[in-house]
Order: C-alpha cells, then sequence, then structure tokens
C-alpha cells in the first residue's frame, strides 16, 4: 500500500529517490518523505503530507549538496492520521526507517521498551525504529544481527528499508509478505516495491525473498539468510516493461491510456496460448500431473479481490454448466476466514493484477493447507502469489499504472476464459469445436473492444447528467448483473458517486425505493435469452422518472422511448460481451471522474497493491 524505493550509488540521489517516489505514487499518496545525509553526516529527514510534487519543492530548498546515497517513501496511512509526524521515514537515535505493512504487536512493543510519551506520532513504523534503535546500540552497532534480532520479536507484515546514521553507503532492506525488489548496475544499488521504479537504471532485477535481508551498497548488493547471516544469492529475472510503457504516452491520465491499452494486452495475452484454434499452456508449465489432476477435481473454487474477483465471476459464471462441477466465487478476505469445504480434489484459481494482494495470499496459504492445488492469474512477474501457486498464468498486460484497474480486468477474464476452456476439454466435457469457437471469439473480442473505444466521444457528451448525481445505480440480469457489478465498482471510485450494481429482478424487492427523479440508471442487456426480462425492468425505474443509460447488443429490439440514451455494442456471442461492455463502463467512469475534475488516478483513500487486511 506504500511506495518505497532506496538507492546508494554514483547518481544524484536525490533525482533517483523523487522520480522513483513519483513513479510509485500510485501505492500510497497520503504522504511522504526522503531521507539523505546532510554535510555533516547526519540523517536529513524531509516529510510532507499530501502529494509527491509538494515534497519535490521543500526537497530542493534544504538538500543543496551533492548526495549518493537515501531512502524515500510515499505512504498509505493505516495506523496514525494523514500528519507530517506519521509520514515517513521515522527517525529514532542511529535509525531512519521506512516500512510498507502494519506490525500487528506494536502496542506491546511500546509496553516492552518503555516508548510510550516518547513517541511523536501514531504509527505502528515509528515504535519499530526506536525499538531498532535500541537493539542497534545494545548489540555493538553490528546492523545485521540487530535485523535478526528484531524480525524474531515483531509479528505482522512488512517490508522495511533501514539506513543507519554511522554506516554511510549502506541500506538494508527486509520483508515478510510485503513486496520488495532490487537491482544492481554500475550506476549503483537499487531497492524498491516495485520494478516500475527500475525500469530507468536496469533491465534486470531480483525478488527480495521471504527470509533475506539485502545490505546495499553504492559498488554492490549482497544478500544474507536471516536466520544464519551467511550470504546467499539473489536470483536474477529480466525485466520486460520499457520506460515508454510506464509513460502516459500523451493521454490525460494512466486510466485513459490502460482503457485504451485493452487491445494490445488481449493479445499478449491470448496469442501465446493459442496454437491451430486449441489452447496450449505448455509454456506456463501446465504439465501432465496438472492434467492428470484436472481430470479428477470434483470442485473449482475461484478467489480474489475487488476487480479481479469480478473477473472470476464472469470465468465463474460462463463455466458451471460448460464443465458440469461446482464452479463457486469467493471474496478472498472472507474466504480465508469462512468454513469453506476444501480437499486434495479442489482446485482454487487467484486471480490478482499485482500478485501481492494480502488478502488472497492468505487464501492461498489455506487451500494449500487443505491439500488443494492452486493456479494463480496474475500479472506481476515472480510476486509472491505466483511464486507460492502450484501453477501460474502471467497475464502480459504490462504495467498498469492508476489504481482503478481496466485492462487487468479484461486479460483476466481472457485468462479464467482459457484455463477453464481448457480444463473443461482434458475432462472431455467438450469438443474440439467448442474450443475452436472460444478461440475464434477471444481473437474477435480484440477487434470488439477497438469498436467501443470508437465510442469514446459519444460517452463524453451524456456523463453530466452522472456527474452531478449523488446515486447511481447498474442493472442487469444473469451474465450482465456481473458485469455491471464492475461497471459500478469502477464509478464509485473513481467518481465518488456512491453507486450500486443490482440483479433487475430485485428491483421489486426494495431497491425501487431508492429511484428519484433523475437518478441515473444504467442498465446493461447483452444477454438474448433474458432480455425481454430485462428491458421489462428497465420500464419499472423510467416510470419512476430514472434517468437510463441502456447499453444493449445491437440485435436486441427494444422500444425506442424506453432508455434516455442508448448505446449499442456490436453483435456477439453471449458470453464475449464482456469485453466491449467493460470498455463503455470504464469510458462512462473515467468521464464523470474528469468532469467533475477528480484525481483519477490516485482517487481518494484507494492504493493500487493491497498489502495489508
Amino acid at each position: 500500500m506504500c511506495g518505497i524505493i532506496g538507492f546508494s550509488g554514483k547518481l544524484d540521489a536525490k533525482k533517483v529517490i523523487l522520480e522513483g517516489l513519483s513513479t510509485l505514487e500510485y501505492r500510497g499518496y497520503d504522504s511522504c518523505g526522503v531521507c539523505f545525509f546532510d554535510p555533516n553526516g547526519k540523517f536529513n529527514i524531509i516529510k510532507s503530507t499530501g502529494k509527491v510534487s509538494e515534497l519535490i519543492p521543500k526537497v530542493d530548498k534544504e538538500e543543496t549538496s551533492a548526495v549518493h546515497v537515501g531512502i524515500g517513501h510515499t505512504r498509505w496511512a493505516t495506523h496514525g492520521g494523514v500528519l507530517t509526524e506519521n509520514a515517513h521515514p521515522h527517525h529514532a537515535g542511529l535509525v531512519s526507517l521506512i516500512h510498507n505493512g502494519i506490525i500487528e504487536n506494536y502496542l506491546s512493543l511500546r509496553e516492552q521498551f518503555k516508548l510510550t510519551g516518547s513517541l511523536e506520532g501514531g504509527t505502528d513504523t515509528e515504535i519499530v525504529a526506536n525499538v531498532l534503535n535500541l537493539i542497534y546500540e545494545k548489540n555493538g552497532h553490528d546492523a545485521l544481527l540487530s535485523i535478526q534480532m528484531l524480525t524474531k520479536i515483531i509479528k505482522g507484515t512488512f517490508a522495511f528499508l533501514i539506513m543507519f546514521e554511522d554506516r554511510k553507503e549502506e541500506i538494508y532492506a527486509i520483508k515478510h509478505v510485503s513486496p520488495l525488489v532490487c537491482a544492481s548496475s554500475s550506476d549503483g544499488a537499487f531497492i524498491a516495491s516495485d520494478i516500475t521504479a527500475l525500469i530507468p537504471y536496469t533491465k534486470e532485477f531480483s525478488v527480495v525473498e521471504e527470509g533475506m535481508v539485502i545490505c546495499a551498497k553504492r559498488d554492490s548488493l549482497v544478500a544474507y539468510d536471516i536466520d544464519t547471516l551467511k550470504k546467499v544469492t539473489l536470483k536474477k529475472e529480466e525485466i520486460t516493461w520499457t520506460i515508454d510503457t510506464a509513460k502516459k504516452d500523451g493521454y490525460t491520465h494512466f486510466m485513459l491510456k490502460e482503457i485504451h491499452e485493452q487491445g494490445s494486452s488481449l493479445d499478449n495475452t491470448i496469442r501465446p496460448r493459442i496454437v491451430d484454434g486449441e489452447i496450449d499452456f505448455t509454456n506456463d508449465n501446465i504439465d501432465d500431473e496438472a492434467i492428470r489432476f484436472f481430470k479428477d477435481i470434483e470442485k473449482i473454487q475461484v478467489v480474489a479481490c475487488g476487480t479481479a474477483l469480478h473477473a472470476g465471476k464472469v470465468g465463474a459464471n460462463v463455466y458451471q454448466d460448460v464443465i458440469k462441477i461446482p464452479i463457486d466465487d469467493y471474496i478472498a478476505s472472507e474466504y480465508r476466514y469462512n468454513n469453506t469445504l476444501i480437499n486434495d480434489k479442489t482446485l482454487v484459481i487467484l486471480l490478482s493484477q499485482s500478485g501481492e494482494t494480502i488478502d488472497t495470499l492468505a487464501s492461498l496459504e489455506k487451500a494449500k493447507e487443505h491439500g488443494a492445488k492452486v493456479i494463480s492469474i496474475v500479472n506481476v512477474k515472480g510476486s509472491t502469489i505466483a511464486r507460492e501457486s502450484d501453477y501460474v498464468i502471467y497475464t502480459h498486460a504490462g504495467p498498469e499504472i492508476a489504481v482503478a484497474s481496466t485492462k487487468a480486468y479484461t486479460v483476466q477474464v481472457a485468462s479464467i476464459y482459457m484455463l477453464l476452456t481448457y480444463i473443461a476439454y482434458v475432462r472431455n466435457a467438450v469438443d474440439k469445436n467448442f474450443v475452436n469457437n472460444i478461440c475464434k471469439n477471444l481473437f474477435a473480442s480484440i477487434e470488439n473492444i477497438d469498436k467501443a473505444l470508437k465510442k469514446e466521444e459519444d460517452i463524453k457528451m451524456i456523463v453530466k447528467n452522472i456527474s452531478s448525481s449523488h446515486d447511481a445505480f447498474y442493472i442487469g440480469r444473469g451474465l450482465d448483473y456481473v458485469f455491471s457489478l464492475e461497471g459500478a465498482l469502477k464509478l464509485k471510485e473513481i467518481s465518488y458517486i456512491h453507486t450500486e450494481a443490482y440483479a433487475a429482478g430485485e428491483l421489486k424487492h426494495g431497491t425501487i425505493a431508492l429511484i428519484e427523479e433523475k437518478t441515473p440508471v444504467i442498465a446493461v442487456c447483452t444477454q438474448k435469452n433474458i432480455s425481454s426480462k430485462l428491458l421489462s425492468n428497465v420500464k419499472e425505474v423510467k416510470a419512476r422518472d430514472a434517468y437510463v443509460i441502456l447499453i444493449i447488443s445491437e440485435d436486441i429490439e427494444y422500444e425506442k422511448d424506453l432508455a434516455d440514451i442508448v448505446i449499442k455494442i456490436d453483435k456477439v456471442d453471449d458470453r464475449f460481451s464482456v469485453f466491449p461492455v467493460a470498455v463503455i463502463t470504464q469510458l462512462i467512469a473515467y468521464y464523470t471522474a474528469y468532469d467533475k475534475g477528480l484525481d483519477i488516478d490516485k482517487p481518494r483513500n484507494l492504493a493500487k497493491s493491497v498489502t495489508v487486511e
């Protein structure tokens, strides 16, 4: 939930850190701060509430000397309010420290180390900085030993970057659950919470693994085993993204850029896995053992959070009748605590853009404890969920910077379609003609996305009646209801308009009481077999003077005065209308928020990678 970067090397550390923080700001933007050494060799910590743009002039004003070592942080508040004293880095004695995660036993540590009354703010991280300083002083300024002792007494999740005032070139890093990556080049050593901050400097990176502590110096990057304090080898991986893919490329916001990237992202996801009209997961290491397991499974459980959950719901709804075994979808934060029946005949499919979503990771652990096999669908190579799963399908969508997920949703839908089609085929539930048809429609969806994008100018013109409202509703039936869940989430998270999605048949059972004159109701109607029922429900809200926007397949007939605005999508297979509907609902959300003048890429209270419970 926070952006972290550290650098020790030949370059201007101020430039590296501040540019890195700007790149990572989507991970947290309530407050931010940096730590460098001043000309006297003392910590110079500069912090600010708000955006990185508000921190930069403070750094430029205070820090005039050349600096080559530093750490920086963008915060998404968990413990303690959005105040300068709660911003990171936190300083205690010889220690300056930044943190992503939550320390669960911070109160008992405060009592154990008698810190009550000596703290400036209200964060768990400030307590950790003080505890580490006391340990460091007690152990003769032995950095590795002190960090080892700290990890034995703290409980929770963390990614720490640590500077010691008497170790001028060194930055230490350690993690538990919360992600960290590192890299070294002729320019120096880098550590960050996300590889997007490393792209300008290197083509290779290493994942900081559990039980590993890193020491970064200007001429080296060394990893140690936290238990033995002996050196271990860092595994290098290639960064496949370019610096251009992490820039806006002339678009007003990253979200708009990523909406427009969905056709190419979908192509990157499906093309390597469709060979001669058949689905091939050979390059994803889904081997003969996996196929044998697929033939024996008795149930499939799809687990995710937020947008990824909605993608999973689409797959579960489409394929349960196809595979003819139970396919249930679960909210990850509930799955980990409920009494779900899981056994060694269960396949668990996890979806996560970042591969670091903590509730989804905890669900993975629960599934494996009960003997289930886990396949993860993720975007970020080397992420924790990817590493811990039995099998992983990378979506190859490229970096998604905007907090509100767009292209990740459509490639996750495509990925789960391919996976469940493959499972159905190896179980003899479908034949090759079915598989060929799915592959054909997936490729056709690339063009259908591009056609939906051409409605952008029309959508710009219709959002006024939404942006001036306090409430809005999505309605749909069958799969259209599932699509509506994602449409409503997009609108609420970036426009701050209270938006709910309802199964249209439930309107008369209470929800219709909320419909007032001019209340925006967005009706999704693409499922032919139930379209007449949905259109009847639209009449019900229109009779209450709702402002109705109807998203409808062009081959479905409707009364001309049924809606205030009609947006038609091309005739497609019902299962594949998810792709053009996704684009249209994303554009509705984007231009509504744009009309309100909001910070679309960084909506309030939200962060991109949810690494705290």
